[in-house]
């Protein structure tokens, strides 16, 4: 396991957003490294209760270290794509107080070589957040045809060069394998005609091919969709973004609930058979000045809050 330090993002505004009962039952769909989690259960009362989800099963082992003697939480290993099961599971469908979902990757997943997530540091080419399961970075790369790597890289990386540099792999690949993230990041860096400032080259293809690999958006669409029915009426969920691809699925859903049923215009419905099932709670937050002073990973994040009615 890492000793790698890792800095949660919009602590404070999350956790104040989420709690409304401190007696209720919370849902951390993304333990990480338990950053929210410990914050969380400082705020609850003796009957608060806290089930932490992750796919990581390093993630895993830190919840078994950090919070063995509390008897509050709870940690299960998956993806909070499979939520409705796991509270489910647990009996308590419809009375959950509160979800939270932090986005994205971990600072200890980044700055571990062998997890092959980062184009700065050299490993084996994985990316998978579950490394028990599917298909890494590597195995999609040597068999994925031309056409789907510069899908993936256009639509889930947003890089405008996806197709030239989806031709540069599949040239690399034809003299040798690529298993490293070096070799990656180099291949794609010289497909690259035009940097952006302060970025580097690599940055949108390997965000593309993460969440390809670990099947992110469909899993948030998922997950989303699942609050739906877990949350009790008032519970809160609060979801921390860090690209434009999540922010607008969670954007989107958050705006769906809140209009309710599409209906033909100049149909007369009263108000409540509009079937509105969520309000939205305050305006988006990001990250203050001083918190991406000191954790420059936090710029991009930005949280939404919902209510179930």
């Amino acid at each position: 396991m890492s000793d790698s330090p890792h800095q949660t993002v919009l602590l404070h505004e999350a956790v104040d957003a989420l709690i409304q009962d401190v007696n209720g039952f919370y849902v951390d769909g993304t333990f990480g490294r338990g950053g929210h989690s410990a914050e969380i259960l400082t705020r609850l009362g003796k009957s608060g209760r806290l089930l932490g989800i992750d796919k990581d099963l390093e993630a895993v082992k830190a919840a078994e270290a950090r919070f063995a003697e509390d008897e509050r939480f709870e940690m299960a290993q998956g993806s909070f794509a499979a939520l409705e099961s796991l509270v489910g599971g647990r009996g308590l469908t419809g009375k959950v107080s509160g979800l939270l979902l932090d986005l994205g990757v971990s600072s200890p997943q980044l700055d571990e070589a062998e997890r092959g997530f980062s184009f700065l540091q050299d490993g084996p080419l994985d990316m998978r957040m579950d490394r028990t399961r599917g298909e890494g970075a590597a195995e999609w790369l040597a068999r994925a045809p031309e056409s789907e790597i510069a899908r993936v890289l256009k639509e889930y990386g947003e890089e405008r060069f996806g197709k030239r540099m989806a031709r540069a792999l599949v040239n690399a690949r034809q003299e040798k394998p690529i298993t490293r993230t070096r070799e990656l990041a180099e291949i794609v860096k010289a497909a690259n005609p035009a940097w952006e400032k302060g970025k580097h080259p690599a940055t949108r293809a390997f965000q593309g091919i993460r969440i390809h690999v670990n099947d992110e958006l469909a899993d948030l669409e998922a997950v989303l969709a699942q609050s739906l029915s877990v949350l009790a009426p008032g519970g809160r969920l609060v979801v921390i973004s860090f690209h434009s691809l999540e922010d607008r699925l969670v954007k989107r859903f958050i705006r769906r609930q809140e209009k309710g049923q599409p209906l033909p215009a100049g149909l007369p419905v009263r108000d409540e058979q509009l079937d509105r099932t969520m309000r939205s709670v305050g305006k988006a937050v990001r990250a203050s000045e001083r918190e991406v002073g000191g954790n420059v990973r936090s710029r991009s994040a930005i949280m939404r809050v919902a209510e179930k009615l």
